[in-house]
């Protein structure tokens, strides 16, 4: 029997390797995607009506809403829901990070450490299981994009805005969504985005700024890119609800005097969100791991791998602490010395004792 001869794939002159990038992407796709995006803002904002009405699925089935007197005393939680979503043949692993009771208590002062501190608590593990001795499967659970609701009925950002967006500006990708933007009209709307962008600049809060596009990039994908980056702060619409509008079932809200499309461009910046996460999915990733994990990663090689909770203790504060450890150490020794001598004594005079007795 005859052996079957092996053809040459590639057209003659050709190696072949312009291949590489399809290989890529079936091993992508085999293996699935992973994200993390995170919402934080303050109650009754809509966020958890806009994630799902963003990824067409019910991530909080059995939300219970606390009433006014729970939220005087409650404190920042952090509730992570993971759902597996598929599209044509590609899976999403999408991890959904809610912050309930953000901005909900009287005193606002410590509510966003809960926040950073999860931050930081997932670069540690993956830290951790980078340096660890399995690293096949390790799962990313690092957060790769914060959306952050800005409430419409203020004139801008309020200081406790200010002060969490400086807090977190170094860790992730931040990216400000005006929400109900429904209740403000074109103008109103417009002005406040350009009122907030101003502040942003002002307190020099890093945002994230969608990479420009390539050269080589479609005209279509540049000017979308362009609309994109002039949309910023998003003002978004969100809402589960079917309604019939102009013959056709929309998702939107039904009011007295018309209906607001949740996926019209004319109506809000929902779609425009969509797009931008889902087309920057990548880059939010990498920016992720090749800035803020890096900064991080150094950070903590530079004090030798040692978790140090305050950041801010300086060479002279470990001296001085040495030096009272140091001298509680001589009281320790000298006081023992004394004990010893006292018992040296004691021992003589009972030895005396008894040899009277003798």
């Amino acid at each position: 029997q005859q052996p079957t001869q092996f053809i040459n794939p590639e057209t003659p002159g050709y190696v072949g390797f312009a291949n590489l990038p399809n290989q890529v992407h079936r091993k992508s796709v085999k293996k699935g995607f992973e994200f993390t995006l995170m919402v934080v803002g303050e109650s009754g904002l809509g966020k958890s009506t806009l994630i799902n009405s963003l990824f067409l699925t019910d991530l909080y089935p059995e939300r219970i809403i606390p009433g006014a007197a729970e939220k005087i005393e409650r404190t920042v939680q952090i509730e992570a829901s993971t759902v597996e979503i598929e599209e044509r043949g590609v899976k999403l692993r999408l991890t959904v990070v809610d912050t309930p009771g953000y901005g909900d208590a009287i005193n606002c002062r410590d509510c966003f450490k809960t926040i950073i501190s999860y931050i930081d608590e997932q670069f540690e593990r993956y830290l951790h299981d980078e340096s660890g001795l399995n690293r096949r499967h390790i799962v990313d659970n690092r957060v790769h994009c914060c959306f952050y609701f800005i409430s419409p009925f203020g004139h801008g950002l309020k200081p406790l805005d200010v002060a969490f967006m400086k807090a977190i500006h170094n860790k992730v990708n931040i990216v400000p969504v005006i929400a109900k933007a429904d209740t403000l009209t074109l103008k109103e709307r417009e002005r406040l985005k350009k009122r907030i962008l101003d502040e942003i600049e002002e307190h020099n809060i890093k945002i994230y700024h969608l990479p420009d596009a390539e050269s080589d990039e479609d005209e279509d994908f540049k000017e979308q890119t362009r609309l994109l980056k002039a949309s910023i702060p998003f003002s978004v619409v969100g809402s589960n609800q079917l309604i019939e509008a102009k013959g056709k079932k929309v998702r939107g809200r039904l009011y007295p005097w018309g209906v607001v499309e949740v996926e019209n461009p004319e109506h809000n910046d929902f779609l425009k969100l969509r797009t931008m996460l889902i087309t920057h999915m990548q880059d939010l990733q990498e920016v992720t791991q090749d800035l803020h994990y890096e900064n991080f990663r150094s950070e903590r090689l530079k004090r030798g791998g040692r978790k140090v909770e305050n950041e801010d203790m300086n060479k002279d504060q470990i001296l001085l602490e040495k030096e009272a450890e140091l001298r509680r150490m001589q009281e320790m020794i000298a006081r023992m010395q004394a004990q010893m001598q006292l018992q040296m004594q004691g021992g003589d005079g009972d030895g005396a004792v008894h040899g009277h007795h003798v």
